[in-house]
């Protein structure tokens, strides 16, 4: 009886240790998140935001650019961040009924490393010109303590008129952090 009872007591004590046990288990994202990510959806609503109402039969059928979203603090450059943003925009655009022409598939754009096809407002006018776009998207992201701040612009490519225009917040969690890491 005592042997059982002593038994009894170890095993308690090492299933308790067990438990105890503090080990890092990584879970893994599943598809379904993967589909509903917050990121991807707040990028599609902001364009939604951008383009509710405007009337596409305006445009001609005339292609729409997407310019690479940059740093507000230095237009020359762009993180991961602001490359993915740019690509996601362009897709919802064109799921939204735009004429989207996608610039890495042209030789005559001189698409930078590591920093997408930026758009500065000096060349919007030429490379618009060359691609016969009437609008383009432009955008610049701020990086703060706790979010990170997008504005997006439609900017007509004739006179440089901000034609529409959206601002959002993307929490700074450990996605948005790791793509406004600029690889060295």
């Amino acid at each position: 009886m005592k042997s059982t009872a002593l038994l009894t007591a170890l095993a308690a004590v090492l299933l308790t240790g067990c438990a105890a046990n503090n080990g890092t288990v990584r879970i893994e994202p599943t598809y379904q998140e993967a589909a509903s990510n917050q990121f991807l959806q707040s990028s599609r609503e902001a364009v939604n935001k951008l383009v509710a109402g405007f009337d596409l039969n305006g445009l001609g059928g005339a292609p729409v650019l997407v310019a690479t979203v940059v740093n507000v603090n230095d237009l020359s450059r762009s993180a991961p961040l602001g490359r993915t943003l740019s690509e996601l925009y362009a897709s919802q655009m064109a799921a939204s009924g735009f004429n989207v022409k996608e610039l890495k598939l042209r030789g005559d754009v001189f698409v930078k490393e590591g920093a997408g096809e930026l758009l500065l407002s000096r060349e919007i006018k030429d490379i618009a010109r060359n691609h016969n776009a009437s609008l383009v998207l432009v955008g610049t992201y701020s990086a703060a303590a706790s979010y990170t701040f997008v504005s997006l612009k439609l900017v007509r490519t004739e006179d440089s008129s901000i034609v529409r225009g959206h601002d959002y917040a993307l929490p700074n969690d450990r996605d948005v952090q790791r793509l406004l890491t600029v690889p060295r």
